[in-house]
């Protein structure tokens, strides 16, 4: 365990502590060395110390016994079943928004006129590519998005899609990351051509193959 010198020192203090426990420094059962030894050891005050222990045992990792001193509960990753639990939480996401999508993009197929397939194109490169800005791209990502919905012209989609779009919008953040995987533009670029073909399989097909790679990404990672 080294000694801390960064602004945080709770944060810091913790990280460290969890750190050693996750790589069974002590086993399960075991006593912790007590205040005084591990404010030495981490070059902070006891106050700090205290503050970590309570954060850790908040969430699972050490139990405090009265009298006692305190010990490591658990040396698994705490945090995974939460982490496990969005990922899962955020493919059910990923899920609704295909269905949505494949219905909007089927009807946009067979209802397409020139001015739909023109519009599309236009937001489509008024998109671009991530460049960094992220509340930026995510409202442009959207809004191509929303406009293949409206171009179905159902509005009872429309309103739904506008409903979830919170929803939607965290759904383009999380291909923003490194775990899963953006569509391109080029993946973007497939749906408008399937819209403009005028046949709703070839525009199911390519919102199937444009989402197909995030939901594979997702799976890796629930079951990793």
């Amino acid at each position: 365990m080294q000694a801390l010198s960064k602004t945080n020192l709770a944060d810091e203090a913790i990280e460290a502590i969890r750190s050693d426990i996750l790589g069974k420094r002590w086993a399960v059962g075991d006593k912790l060395p007590n205040e005084a030894s591990l404010s030495a050891m981490l070059s902070v005050s006891r106050g700090t110390v205290r503050e970590a222990v309570r954060v850790l045992v908040s969430q699972g990792y050490l139990e405090t016994r009265q009298g006692s001193g305190t010990y490591v509960r658990s040396t698994s990753d705490a945090g995974r079943p939460l982490t496990m639990a969005r990922r899962a939480s955020l493919r059910d996401q990923f899920e609704a928004r295909l269905a949505l999508d494949v219905e909007a993009a089927r009807l946009a197929a067979a209802r397409k006129t020139p001015e739909t397939v023109a519009g599309l194109r236009r937001l489509l490169e008024e998109r671009g590519s991530y460049a960094g800005d992220e509340a930026a791209f995510i409202q442009r990502d959207l809004a191509f998005h929303k406009a293949v919905i409206a171009a179905s012209g159902n509005r009872a989609m429309i309103e739904i899609y506008d409903f979830f779009s919170a929803s939607i919008a965290d759904t383009i953040a999380a291909t923003l990351g490194k775990d899963i995987p953006e569509p391109d533009m080029q993946a973007h670029a497939c749906i408008v051509d399937a819209i403009e073909t005028g046949d709703p399989d070839r525009a199911d097909a390519a919102v199937r193959r444009f989402m197909a790679p995030v939901l594979a990404a997702l799976d890796r990672m629930i079951l990793s």
